[in-house]
């Protein structure tokens, strides 16, 4: 029962909308009705607000390492550590709060990583901010960095359970971004600009 516990409160932590709820502080409208209409960082600094988008980012990014840290402390189970790493991402691409119609898991997954491993965590964002720097393109960043964090897992954790649902973790990932890869293809994928 125990076990059955974590793996829903995982779940529950991933459904937690930080972008909503930041946009609420902020009194921003709702990032569900603007852009990408994703409740994601990115989507929340097309307003402008910095602030808002930092909180969502860091809120979406530690409630990914606290369902795996207490996953780790709480079962001793690397197949409850598994299986919570991906609850809590999916509960973040289908938050019960939202009617199931969540973010794309940027955040979330790369907080996952940190706790799995701090070094993957290193890893696999500065993919990210390498690819963004050159390119500018979030979505672009987040493939890439997506891409490698299995290789990643296998180099510094080995072929197990854990790495598996990192693998399944970047999958789905990768299917969430299916409307930006038509739009990389095509040349129509936005740069964010320096301001």
């Amino acid at each position: 029962m125990l076990k059955i516990a974590i793996i829903l409160l995982a779940y529950l932590l991933g459904s937690i909308p930080f972008a909503v709820i930041s946009s609420r502080i902020f009194r921003l409208p709702d990032p569900r009705s603007y852009g990408s209409g994703n409740p994601g960082a990115t989507n929340v600094l097309r307003t402008g607000k910095k602030a808002a988008a930092l909180l969502t980012l860091f809120g979406d990014g530690i409630k990914g390492t606290a369902a795996v840290l207490l996953a780790q402390h709480y079962s001793g189970s690397q197949a409850v550590v598994a299986a919570s790493a991906l609850a809590v991402f999916s509960g973040h691409l289908f938050p019960v709060f939202l009617g199931f119609r969540g973010g794309k898991g940027v955040a979330t997954s790369l907080g996952v990583c940190f706790a799995l491993s701090f070094w993957l965590g290193a890893a696999v964002s500065g993919t990210w901010l390498a690819v963004f720097l050159l390119s500018r393109i979030s979505s672009l960043s987040a493939l890439v960095a997506a891409g490698l964090a299995p290789v990643y897992a296998i180099l510094m954790l080995g072929t197990n359970i854990t790495t598996l649902a990192v693998l399944a973790m970047c999958l789905l990932l990768i299917w969430r971004h299916k409307d930006n890869i038509e739009k990389l293809v095509s040349g129509e994928e936005s740069a964010f600009r320096r301001r």
